[in-house]
């Protein structure tokens, strides 16, 4: 009886705790902003360092092999552990977590401020994008629990992504801003009163979400998934500064292969694993996250490399270069909007080939760019590029998340998160590369031009051929 009487008032307890602390329409309302607050510096901190990339190179030392592992190490921490931190939500409360997933991001920004050199830099960025891995998926399962009717939950997730959106657009323009006024140091404090306010928001408005105790965390895979991305894009990065027969490079190639297989082993053993093999039996699941791993290597890594040619090779300040950068960025968001309704005329996957076309013509259409070319010259061709990325992310994530079962949509998504993430790692470890040398700077944008038109018609190719019928 008195065991019973215990486990009532534990009950009531955590059931108080995940109640709205105010009136419930107010407290959903703040809720959404505190989680459109943390996917938002998440997006934030993804465009503002490349204005900042000159700046940092200057200030600290070291080359384009340094700052490819600035802008890397939080990419790799975010694509490895996204899927493990979701799971983690799931099983102390996905409350908890975001808020300590705010508290470590903003930690991290003010010592990316304080870096005395690039390697404190770097991994001050790795623990940044650990956090940010852990604010993205249990964002979206408060939003989930905030709002249980499907309709509201779908304006209120509208609302979370374009406020990502606009992080995303303005992130440029910010920095360069930031950079111009202060100095590249300005653009990690700016996270610091948006941390506060996340958290405080967070502590005094969201509701818990319920604990899912059997839910078990993956270690083993989550390790050998970080060794086996983390040896790969330091393999490529390496051998561009290095050369791609050094021992050490060869070494990191070679450990990269054997963590990805054990990797591979693990998750086909494990009783709950962090990536279900199984999910790949889907085909059109399979097609839709290569699409997005290859899409991400192509654009992401052109963003880092232009971001070096406006400012080493045109000579443009910070603040020019993230003004150069707002056109291209700005086009994302209404493009995004109009992809639905272009998927409801033709299907999603001819959506996503058109997108991915569009894109790989604006990467040809910049093939003639030199030293000096005018930015209202190939301004046209940058916003294909992002045009053609915004027309496809849509109908690729719907496409994903409706080639499995509604159960496992939540993995689903995480996957596709995780795999783009990837891409992204590649792209800026491939494309900086080929691009390490200032005397050789043209002739490797010209290369990685070329290597992303043909990575996008791949993906265009890969989802439009491989489709089934019904896709």
């Amino acid at each position: 009886m008195r065991a019973n009487t215990i486990k009532h008032k534990h009950e009531a307890f955590d059931d108080r705790a995940r109640a709205p602390r105010a009136g419930s329409r107010l407290a959903t309302s703040l809720t959404l902003a505190a989680m459109s607050l943390g996917y938002g510096v998440v997006q934030l901190d993804v465009t503002i360092v490349n204005t900042a990339l000159d700046a940092m190179g200057k200030s600290l030392g070291g080359g384009v092999a340094e700052l490819q592992w600035v802008v890397s190490a939080y990419t790799i921490a975010f694509a490895a552990f996204i899927l493990t931190a979701g799971a983690l939500g799931d099983r102390i409360g996905a409350r908890r977590v975001f808020m300590a997933g705010f508290a470590i991001f903003t930690a991290a920004s003010l010592a990316c401020a304080l870096s005395p050199n690039p390697v404190v830099l770097i991994a001050a960025r790795l623990v940044q994008g650990l956090a940010a891995a852990i604010l993205v998926p249990n964002s979206l399962a408060l939003l989930n629990h905030a709002y249980p009717d499907d309709r509201e939950r779908g304006r209120a997730v509208a609302v979370w992504a374009a406020g990502a959106s606009l992080a995303l657009t303005a992130g440029p323009f910010v920095g360069g801003t930031l950079i111009t006024l202060v100095g590249w140091r300005a653009i990690f404090l700016v996270n610091l009163p948006i941390g506060l306010a996340g958290l405080w928001l967070s502590w005094r408005y969201a509701s818990e979400t319920t604990r899912a105790r059997s839910r078990e965390i993956d270690l083993p895979g989550q390790l050998a998934a970080i060794g086996a991305l983390g040896a790969l894009a330091g393999a490529i990065i390496e051998g561009g500064a290095l050369g791609w027969h050094h021992p050490a490079v060869i070494a990191a190639f070679v450990g990269a292969a054997v963590l990805a297989l054990l990797f591979v082993w693990r998750e086909n053993r494990a009783a709950q694993p962090m990536l279900p093999l199984s999910l790949f039996g889907h085909r059109l699941f399979t097609l839709t996250s290569l699409v997005g791993l290859l899409v991400n290597i192509a654009i992401y890594g052109l963003i880092f490399v232009l971001s070096l040619y406006f400012q080493r090779i045109n000579g443009l300040s910070a603040w020019w270069t993230g003004l150069a950068f707002v056109p291209m960025m700005a086009a994302v968001l209404p493009v995004n909007l109009l992809a639905p309704r272009l998927a409801e005329r033709i299907g999603p996957c001819p959506t996503i080939v058109v997108g991915a076309c569009i894109s790989a013509l604006g990467c040809l259409g910049l093939l003639w760019i030199e030293a000096g070319t005018s930015y209202w010259a190939i301004c046209a061709q940058t916003i294909a590029i992002s045009g053609g990325l915004g027309l496809l992310v849509p109908p690729l994530t719907s496409t994903l998340l409706g080639s499995v079962e509604k159960g496992r949509s939540g993995i689903a998504a995480g996957v596709l998160n995780a795999t783009r993430q990837t891409g992204s790692v590649l792209g800026v470890a491939l494309f900086g590369s080929l691009v390490a040398s200032d005397r050789a700077f043209m002739t490797g944008l010209h290369l990685a031009l070329v290597i992303s038109a043909a990575v996008l018609l791949l993906a265009a190719g890969v989802i439009g051929f491989g489709a089934p019928a019904r896709g």
